[in-house]
Parts: C-alpha cells; structure tokens; sequence
C-alpha cells in the first residue's frame, strides 16, 4: 500500500511555486503579449473601425507632445519635491523636540492629502499674475500643478530619507567616531552613500506615481495629454476613436512607466544581495 501511494505521488503533475508563475508573468513578451490580445478584445467588443486608427495616427504627434509637458512637469515636481524633502527629512531628526514636532506635522499632512486637493488648493491659492514693483509676471497654471505635485512628493521624500538615515547601523556611527571623524564626515562620507543606495529604489516608484498624477493637470486647464486625448475626441465625435485615444493613453503612460518599474525591482535585488 505504502508503494502504491508513493507511486500515485509521483505521477501527480506538481502544483506551479507562485515565485515561478511570478517570474514568467514579469517577462516582456508575455506583457506585449497581453497587451495585444487586450487590443484585440476591445476592438471587438467596442468595434473599433480602420478609420479610427487613421484618425488616431493623425493626432499621434499632438498625444506625444502632450505627454512631453507630464513629463516635464513630473520632473520639475521631483526634483523640486526632493531637493524640499531632503531638507525636511533631515530636520525630523533634528534634537530639538519642536522641530521634529513640526516636521512631523509637515509630513503627515501632505503625505496623506489627496493629490486632486493639492492640485486644486494651489491653483485657486496663488495668483494668476505676480507683480514686482513695476513689472507683471504671468503665473501659469503648470507652475501651480509642479507646486502641488511638489508638496506630496516633498513628504514622501522627507520619510525615505529619514528611514534611510535610521536604516544604518549605529555601530557604523560608532566605528567612525573611533577613527576621530567629525559628525560632518561621518554622515557625508559614511552614511549618505549608503542612504542613496537605500533611496533610490522608491524614489524611483514615487517618480512613476507622481508622473501617472500629473494626468489630473488637465483639470486645472493645462494642456497635457488628457486634455489633448478629450479636444481629439470631441473633434472627431467617434465612439469608436474615442476609446482608443483613451486606450492610447493607458498604452503611453505604460511605455514611460512600466521601464522605471522594472530597473526599480533591478536595483531593489541589486541592494538585497549586497
């Protein structure tokens, strides 16, 4: 009896390990894959026409140059967030008790604000128009997205930061000290480099997420890509070019977002061997 069951064991398919079912869903040609059977799907289903591929090849350029101003807003709201972050993560640590208080505060408030709110606070909270003594100085509604997009992105920031500091060893601090380094030394030379090592990988992720954010800057009169997308619809008025400039977007926001994902497992599996 016990050979018959070892037996019935063997010839028994074994189940897939999810790390494997994992690692074969994360190849690209089974994503294009994927992908293309979506398309396939969603042209039968909506019936979709030749011509609306015609007219969406002819509003490719405009769609392009749209996502050109998310990205560029994107980037202008990073880097501003993060040079902002820096700052205010490394105050949260700072041994004064009020300082980290307000700090605290300071990340807490905007790290759980919805990026909608933001978006519309300082739109309608800074003015259209600066003036400086006798000169007027436009102040353009992308300015007010990169500020809005600016806060969230300096709270996240400020909380990598401060986990990385916190992340290093104290014995480090302590090995440095020995050698006579200063505080100054210590933590430019020893802690920071391991800190960019350990920041990188979700800085990375808070990059694509604050650049899938900026799809809402059409809704403050800015003309990116969503806004694009909509006067490409209304000018065509095809149900069936409709949905596909929309799945246009979804397919372009992919191509930009999905490569800064996967160098982020990259360096994420880098980090986890060292």
């Amino acid at each position: 009896m016990a050979n018959e069951a070892t037996l019935a064991r063997a010839a028994a398919p074994s189940p897939v390990p999810a790390a494997v079912l994992l690692r074969t869903l994360r190849k690209p040609w089974l994503i294009a894959a994927l992908a293309a059977l979506a398309v396939v799907l969603a042209w039968n289903a909506t019936g979709t026409t030749p011509a609306a591929f015609t007219h969406l090849w002819r509003w490719l350029p405009a769609l392009l140059r749209g996502l050109w101003v998310n990205i560029e807003i994107s980037v202008l709201a990073v880097a501003l967030g993060t040079a902002v972050g820096l700052v205010i993560g490394a105050l949260s640590l700072s041994p004064v008790p009020a300082v980290r208080v307000a700090m605290r505060c300071y990340v807490q408030i905007f790290r759980n604000a919805p990026i909608l709110v933001l978006i519309y606070f300082t739109t309608y909270v800074f003015p259209f128009e600066v003036s400086i003594v006798q000169w007027t100085f436009p102040f353009p509604d992308w300015v007010k997205v990169v500020l809005g997009l600016a806060l969230p992105t300096s709270a996240n920031v400020a909380e990598i930061f401060r986990g990385a500091i916190q992340s290093i060893p104290s014995a480090q601090w302590e090995a440095a000290q020995s050698l006579a380094f200063r505080r100054s030394q210590i933590f430019r030379l020893v802690v920071l480099p391991q800190c960019v090592r350990r920041m990188l990988p979700p800085w990375m992720n808070l990059y694509a997420s604050i650049t899938m954010s900026t799809s809402l800057a059409s809704l403050v009169g800015v003309h990116d890509v969503v806004d694009t997308a909509q006067i490409a619809s209304n000018t065509v008025a095809r149900t069936d070019f409709t949905i596909l400039v929309y799945v246009a977007l979804l397919v372009l926001f992919f191509a930009y977002c999905y490569p800064i994902a996967r160098a982020t497992r990259a360096l994420e599996r880098q980090h986890e061997t060292r």
